[in-house]
């Protein structure tokens, strides 16, 4: 996913920087999947009480790809719950209640996690408010290259009909080395049958779970924590925002709180609202197209609606479709959006600092360039300088965007700073004789600010909500603006409580002299508006309806006026009855487009809302109004729906029926209790088109309708109806037909009934010699091409986002027959070299592996994923068969020159009953050597670490590349002639994490190396020195450290090497000399497995 920044934004003037921004990135997400339930594993589980977290993050929408929960299954048998001291709900809650629950934490230790085989794993039951509840992981991800995880109601298959549950709640992988680099996501979800688990799918990457430096698997045990609080919900459709504020709020989209948050900030910027009321539209602008009228449209909802606004129309306008609307953007992104004309921001540091002066201290701190750093003048040289930044003024209105999230290069991840950060309600950047401003700045302009809004993010750099204190008028009373909640707050809960940092829980037994239990506050203010005081009358004006341009208030008030009809509608829908009615026109337009198998599509034909008091009598006469069919001409047929889930006209109303209302002839014809009520409208038409009175029916007839097929023009229509006698024969028809289709009476025609019945196919008797003419000569053949017709887009593989054509195929074309097709369309005259993949319908990615050549029987068995069926395949073109090139293993491996400084990448192709050995020779051929004699060898390389060293004799078949790099490299002289007191020992990069001075973070190219007994570290150092041609001066600065399970013990340069080491090294991969010196190589992005292809040399790859 793609971290979007901040950029520019609105009230700008020439050269002054209005505004000052800071920002991070936010990502959300929340899952569930289909699959059965696996029984548990044994683990360890412990339960203890923690203190209550901060607010929780936004309850996750479900989303179409990714954000699905799981569904519930039957407990797994003999299964006790873990006992805690259960949790009182709170009587209340804010905007639904005003005390935060007791929450209730259980740690579960999971032992040998890279050994379970299961794709699922279950926790011990544990209780919490009362409630059984579980931790669900999927330890190799759900569909996903992360590892997911879920809170799931343990006994939801055995609770009673209609039960549900709310509950707040975090989920976290413990980092055994430093509890700061803890994973942690909150949330919050109303469970139910339907929905009885809920957590994230992406929780963390797998390699970051599975990597032992990391710190999350220690000793292969993993501690998962889960926090829950039971809440006791307040309803929540009865809390009227409007009526208990004055404001409304914004409807979340799925995730789209932090858009809620900063509209709501600008909105309540009078002088800003009233800017965008002025903005040029038309009134042939559709808000959907046009941002500034999406946001006019949006705040003149905010100012008139009586409840909470949706901000579809502005997301549209964006550009947005659902899947974006579900994504958390950056809120200086978003910013960015909305104020085109904003300078480039500032971003105030949180982290050193205490508060918002010593950002800005921080931030005019002046730099002084001299020594190593000094700086070049043009025609002076180098000069000792001096750097730093003043104020040229101050805006009216000042946007100060907190640096709340970090880019961390030595973890090469994104981290929240969570530390405390004071903001006073006045900020006085006069302070210190206007130390902050330039020498020529207005000094007769007061810049003393009060505090207008804060916005606040709850959670994690991968999870959480945001919401926003506001003052719109500036005066004490706080509001809190929560998506579609307004509530009131006090000043504590807006300023003191958003100050982040630590809190420390009160002691239970204060006699004890127990160590006070402190926590983190994850909930933070990220943004803050304050209003210059000289200039709060013209920013806080008056904003009404003369501000609005004219087309504006008129559409707006006619969305007003239709919002408010179909609301009438809705609250009187029991008083009227939908009657659809289909006459021989929609079966003329529908058939042969849209409808091939059954008469018509009801949602396509004419409605009518009528009351349920109405008369059936004067209802046709509302029919010829609306028709031109006069009602003695008219005949209503009752719809049926038939065991094969078809439709068809049953039986005509009898006169008797025809008496009734409305509603009574629904009830009585309706036993689905249907709202709508379905019929067919039977009119005779002469040659003039003027109605006829109506053939009388008797008990014997039947009625038929009838669909021409044309072979040549491959089309099916309607062409009309006719009564038959049941005891009738085909040929009495015959002539009726001919005529219908407009044939002479002599024309040959053949008859088909549909199996549904009611309806009879013909065509033209096809002659002897045309038959092989047309792809489908007769009506069955033609019905099961429709059936089975699919349009596939194909993609090619390189690019899986973009659709490259599109082919009309049939479902049950063979898998030849597919890859002919495609090879057609690509000019490719080998159709076996044309290699597919099935697509994700989750993911939206190509799955992981190809279609094998023929493992599938149909393009249908290509295009099913689960329970869906996708429209998408990918394809590549080989450069051999596939056969051959399944009967071969392709290993990507990278080549180390032995005395060169570069590294070449080479796809190599064996038979899969290949050797290791084999790839060498192979490799051999391709690649210059030091010597003609020289021996290579194979090794497994993760993370900037030698995990292996293959055997020469060792099969490839079962060899992974995808996670692991393949490393091939000469093999020293000095290692093929160790003595017998020599140590070969691995060798590694690393740099201290800049955050947690005992974590190692490796980097660069490992390597071995062969020390002697009483070889002294600076003899080492001289030899590692010049096998990596590293400068004097560089290498001057490195450390030198014995690292065992992540932990350094430096040596000193008389030290003795040898003894700290194992003799056979070969698999001590986690004991190694370290070589601690900055990481200075190009940052990369990298997929899971961070050291796969990243190399510091220059990289030739060769396919």
């Amino acid at each position: 996913m793609t971290t979007r920044r901040g950029g520019r934004g609105f009230m700008a003037c020439d050269h002054k920087r209005q505004f000052l921004k800071a920002g991070g990135p936010h990502i959300a997400a929340g899952d569930r999947d289909s699959s059965p339930r696996l029984p548990r594993r044994r683990v360890r589980a412990a339960m203890t009480t923690s203190p209550p977290p901060p607010p929780p993050a936004e309850q996750q929408q479900q989303q179409e790809e990714e954000e699905v929960l799981v569904p519930r299954q039957e407990l797994p048998n003999g299964t006790q719950p873990m006992e805690v001291v259960p949790s009182e709900p709170a009587a209340t809650v804010e905007n639904q209640q005003i005390e935060d629950p007791p929450i209730s934490r259980f740690t579960w230790t999971i032992e040998n996690l890279s050994r379970v085989s299961t794709k699922k794993l279950y926790s011990e039951i544990f209780v919490v408010g009362g409630y059984k509840w579980r931790i669900l992981i999927f330890p190799r991800g759900n569909n996903v290259e992360y590892l997911s995880m879920y809170l799931d109601v343990a006994d939801s298959a055995v609770l009673p009909y209609g039960w549900t549950r709310y509950a707040q709640f975090s989920l976290s992988v413990v980092n055994q080395m430093h509890n700061k680099f803890t994973i942690r996501k909150e949330t919050q979800h109303q469970f139910s049958a339907r929905e009885s688990d809920w957590g994230f799918t992406s929780f963390m990457p797998l390699g970051d779970l599975y990597n032992p430096s990391r710190g999350y698997l220690v000793n292969d045990t993993c501690i998962v924590e889960a926090e829950v609080a039971v809440c006791k919900v307040v309803d929540y459709w009865s809390y009227d925002s409007k009526k208990e504020t004055g404001y409304v709020g914004l409807k979340n989209q799925g995730a789209t709180c932090y858009m809620n948050s900063l509209l709501q900030t600008l909105y309540h910027i009078p002088y800003f609202r009233k800017a965008v009321y002025h903005m040029p539209t038309t009134e042939n602008d559709m808000p959907s197209g046009s941002i500034p009228l999406a946001l006019q449209s949006l705040f003149y909802k905010l100012q008139y609606n009586d409840s909470s606004v949706s901000t579809k129309e502005l997301t549209k306008s964006f550009g947005w479709d659902m899947h974006d609307s579900f994504m958390q953007h950056d809120v200086q992104e978003l910013n960015r959006v909305l104020s085109e004309k904003l300078e480039d921001k500032m971003k105030l540091d949180v982290k050193g600092c205490q508060d918002v002066y010593a950002s800005f201290d921080k931030y005019v701190e002046v730099e002084r360039l001299e020594g190593d750093n000094k700086y070049h003048a043009e025609q002076y040289g180098l000069q000792d300088a001096k750097k730093g930044v003043l104020f040229i003024d101050f805006p009216p209105v000042l946007q100060l965007q907190l640096k709340r999230f970090e880019y961390d290069f030595m973890r090469d991840t994104m981290v929240k700073i969570n530390d405390r950060y004071e903001f006073p309600i006045q900020l006085d950047l006069d302070r210190d004789d206007g130390k902050y401003l330039s020498p020529d700045a207005d000094r007769n302009v007061r810049n003393l600010y009060t505090l207008h809004s804060v916005l606040v993010h709850s959670g994690g750099v991968h999870g959480g909500h945001y919401y926003a204190f506001i003052r719109p008028t500036l005066s004490d009373q706080w509001f809190k603006f929560d998506d579609e909640r307004v509530t009131k707050e006090d000043a504590k809960r807006a300023l003191e409580e958003q100050y982040g940092g630590e809190e420390e829980l009160p002691q239970t037994n204060p006699g004890l002299n127990n160590t006070p239990f402190k926590f983190t506050k994850y909930s933070n203010a990220y943004m803050l508006v304050y209003i210059r005081e000289s200039d709060k009358d013209k920013i806080i004006c008056n904003v009404d309806e003369k501000d609005i341009a004219e087309h504006l208030r008129i559409r707006l008030e006619k969305d007003r006026e239709e919002k408010e009809r179909r609301k009438k509608e809705k609250a009187e829908a029991h008083l009227y009855t939908i009657i659809k009615v289909a006459r021989d026109d929609d079966l003329t337009t529908q058939i042969g487009k849209d409808i091939y198998f059954d008469l018509v599509d009801h949602d396509k034909v004419p409605s009518f809302r009528i009351q349920k008091q109405m008369p059936f009598t004067q209802f046709k006469e509302e029919v010829a109004k609306e028709f031109g069919i006069p009602t003695q001409f008219q005949r209503f047929w009752l719809w049926a729906k038939r065991q094969n889930h078809t439709y068809r006209p049953n039986r005509p109303l009898t006169p008797q029926e025809e008496t009734h209302t409305v509603g009574q002839l629904k009830e009585a014809a309706n036993k689905a209790h249907n709202a709508e009520l379905k019929l067919f409208l039977e009119v005779e038409l002469g040659l003039d088109l003027k109605p006829l009175p109506l053939p009388d029916k008797t008990r014997e007839d039947i009625l038929l309708f009838f669909k021409f097929y044309d072979p040549e023009k491959e089309q099916l229509r309607y062409v009309g109806r006719l009564f038959v006698k049941a005891s009738g024969k085909p040929q009495d028809i015959l002539p009726k037909l001919r005529k219908m289709a407009g044939f002479s009476q002599d024309e040959e025609i053949e008859l088909y009934e549909l199996e549904d019945g009611d309806i009879v196919c013909f065509q033209k008797s096809p002659k002897p010699d045309t038959a092989d003419q047309y792809r489908y000569p007769d009506v069955p053949s033609f019905l099961v091409y429709i059936r089975n017709r699919q349009v596939v887009h194909f993609r090619s593989l390189e690019k899986p986002k973009e659709d490259d054509f599109c082919l009309e195929m049939s479902k049950a074309f063979t898998y030849d027959e597919v890859v002919e097709k495609v090879a057609q369309k690509l000019g490719v005259d080998d159709p076996t070299k044309i290699r597919l993949t099935s697509h994700n319908c989750y993911s939206q990615q190509p799955k992981p592996q190809p279609i094998k050549y023929r493992g599938v029987e149909r393009l249908l068995d290509m295009l099913i994923h689960y329970n869906q069926t996708s429209d998408i395949l990918y394809y590549e073109v080989l450069d051999i068969p596939l056969p051959e090139l399944q009967a071969l293993k392709t290993l990507k491996v990278t080549y180390h020159h032995g005395t060169k400084d570069e590294v070449s990448v080479h796809s190599i192709r064996l038979p899969k009953n290949s050797t290791v050995g084999d790839v060498l020779n192979d490799i051999k051929s391709k690649v210059e050597l030091s010597h003609p004699n020289a021996e290579l060898r194979l090794l497994e390389v993760f993370y900037h670490k030698i995990y292996k060293i293959f055997a020469p004799n060792e099969k490839i078949e079962n060899i992974n590349d995808q996670y692991w790099t393949l490393r091939a490299e000469e093999v020293p002289e000095e290692e093929k002639n160790l003595g017998p007191f020599d140590r070969l020992i691995h060798v590694y990069h690393f740099t201290k994490d800049t955050q947690n001075q005992t974590q190692v973070q490796n980097f660069g190219e490992p390597f071995f190396m062969v020390i002697r007994e009483d070889e002294t570290l600076s003899s080492i150092k001289e030899r590692i020195q010049k096998k990596l041609k590293v400068p004097d001066e560089d290498f001057s600065k490195w450390k030198f450290a014995y690292i065992s399970l992540g932990r350094p013990d430096y040596f000193e340069d008389s030290d003795t090497v040898a003894s700290r080491f194992q003799r056979n090294m070969y698999g001590a991969w986690e004991q190694y000399l370290g070589l601690e010196h900055p990481d200075t190589a190009p940052r990369k992005t990298h997929n899971a497995n961070q050291n796969r292809h990243s190399f510091e040399r220059p990289v030739k790859i060769y396919n």
